[in-house]
């Protein structure tokens, strides 16, 4: 059983509305993010940053998708973009388009996979 929340619990909604400062979704460049978009860190976090903000710039030392990074953070899609758009428009985070696969959407390379069942037959 979970223990009572007072009013100077923020959580869930609440919670959301104070990290995001009323804001329910990312405007500008980070409009454009999705959960398979790679953030990685320009700058270390600065003293007083937010909680959050420094996590973020923490965890994206190397690139990190958003979907990893919401898991890690516990934050829904939404919210994370809000933040990230803060970082992004400060600069201090910089957002990369995955890297596509080759001829995405037209199925697995016929030679690579004969390749590599050449290779699991002569093990």
């Amino acid at each position: 059983m979970s223990a009572p929340r007072g009013p100077a619990d923020p959580s869930g909604l609440e919670r959301y509305y104070v990290l995001t400062g009323g804001r329910s979704g990312p405007g500008g460049s980070a409009a454009s993010l999705d959960v398979a978009t790679l953030v990685v860190s320009r700058t270390a976090p600065l003293p007083g940053m937010q909680h959050e903000h420094e996590e973020i710039l923490r965890r994206c030392r190397e690139p990190l998708s958003v979907a990893e990074l919401g898991a890690h953070l516990g934050l829904p899609f939404n919210i994370l973009a809000v933040l990230l758009a803060d970082l992004l428009e400060a600069d201090r985070v910089e957002a990369r388009d995955p890297i596509p696969a080759h001829g995405a959407g037209s199925g697995p390379d016929l030679a690579l996979l004969e390749e590599v069942l050449s290779g699991l037959q002569r093990l």
